[in-house]
């Protein structure tokens, strides 16, 4: 069950103009499931993307990065689940294009503008026959409002579906942003086993929008870990329609660039956090902070190495205070010059650690009382500097090994 996580109603999630969704059942993998998505976007939209950084990376990813370099203007996506046509080889290839393909001729656009995704079992040929049957159904069933069967149809080992919305005033103009995600096992930064995909209606130039997507990434999707393990099919898309009632961001140095980053981060965030509290197994949700470090990507160096420790991990689950093995992950992470002395640790609003050491007070009953919570805060000082960094994680249990044992099955 996920962690604080509600299933999102379609009332939800509002419509982004220039956005439109449609969903098929193809039987990619299991019959009767939605597997099949199509985003069709607007003439004129802004669409950029980040991707997993596994060298083994699947072959949807690899067409998406072709497409994407060719710098035409991206007008479709097209999402399958239950197969990641990665570990495919040339094969692989050719289903991805043929996939685009597929999409060209029922969106009235070039193969080149269609970017391919799939998610699911790696190594495994795609069934490209069943794909492309699916999607005249997919493209009868694009509506502005269908955000949520099309978080639904991207979903592998997903126990909820994952999406999220707001509309607000920018500069005088009410502009929307929704969102949508997948992911619960092979999850860690470089992007982790998911899918993203993000649309507003606000407009932004590309050259800019190709930045503030990985500004975006960096701060949302790249601040989560369930399992340590990088996926091959890790990709994040943001969509800018222009269609809100202002004038495209044109330059870097426009006031309405900045809120319109936050708030764009913000629904990444709540949509990343989803990731993790409906993480493999889940039963907590652990935010690490690191402060006090030399720099940002040194204090996130440090988090990562708590949150992806089993052994931390696993004593989350139990709810045991055997917090020495948090001291632990700080000092295995790889900070040479690391002086222990100086490192503070706090339990959500217990001190537990002082200057390296136990600290006099603490007591365990006051640690094993806030590891029983659904959510906790762990949080490390390391003495060092100014810089920090938070990372969401969550635990360990028993379900899942059991989900990944029988995934296949």
């Amino acid at each position: 069950m996920a962690v604080g996580l509600h299933a999102p109603r379609a009332e939800e999630l509002i419509p982004v103009d220039g956005v439109e969704l449609g969903w098929a059942e193809a039987g990619i993998r299991k019959p009767e499931r939605k597997d099949l998505l199509i985003i069709r976007i607007a003439p004129g939209a802004s669409v950029a993307g980040v991707f997993t950084q596994n060298r083994f990376c699947a072959a949807p990813v690899q067409v998406c990065r072709e497409h994407l370099a060719a710098n035409v203007e991206i007008r479709t996506l097209v999402v399958n689940t239950g197969n990641a046509n990665a570990g495919t080889g040339a094969m692989g290839l050719a289903h991805a294009r043929q996939t685009c393909e597929g999409v060209s001729d029922l969106m009235n656009c070039a193969a080149v503008q269609v970017l391919p995704f799939s998610t699911g079992v790696i190594m495994e040929p795609l069934p490209i026959d069943r794909l492309l049957s699916g999607l005249p159904k997919a493209a009868a069933r694009l509506a502005r409002d269908h955000w949520l069967p099309a978080a639904e149809s991207i979903m592998t080992t997903d126990t909820i579906p994952k999406a999220a919305s707001l509309r607000f005033d920018l500069a005088g103009a009410p502009t929307t942003i929704t969102g949508i995600a997948k992911g619960a096992g092979m999850i860690r930064p470089d992007m982790a086993t998911m899918l993203a995909f993000i649309a507003t209606d606000a407009g932004v130039a590309p050259r800019i929008w190709r930045r503030v997507v990985g500004q975006v990434a960096d701060a949302s999707f790249n601040r989560i870990t369930v399992d340590g393990d990088t996926s091959t099919n890790d990709s994040f898309v943001m969509i800018a329609t222009g269609r809100a009632q202002s004038p495209s961001i044109q330059d870097e140095t426009d006031p309405r660039l900045s809120p319109l980053v936050a708030e764009l981060t913000g629904v990444a965030q709540r949509l990343a956090q989803a990731i993790v509290r409906d993480g493999e197994g889940a039963t907590k949700f652990i935010e690490i902070v690191v402060q006090e470090a030399r720099s940002a990507a040194e204090a996130a160096q440090v988090a990562y190495s708590i949150a992806h420790s089993p052994l931390v991990k696993t004593a989350f689950f139990a709810s045991d205070p055997n917090l020495g093995r948090i001291l632990a992950a700080v000092g295995k992470a790889g900070v040479a010059d690391l002086n222990a002395d100086q490192v503070q640790l706090w339990l959500g609003d217990v001190w537990v650690a002082r200057d390296g050491a136990r600290h006099p007070e603490y007591r365990e009953e006051d640690g094993q009382r806030v590891m029983q919570a659904e959510e906790i805060r762990v949080r490390v000082a390391l003495g060092r500097g100014r810089s920090q960094a938070t990372v969401w994680t969550c635990d360990f249990s028993h379900q899942y090994v059991s989900i990944n044992a029988d995934y296949r099955s």
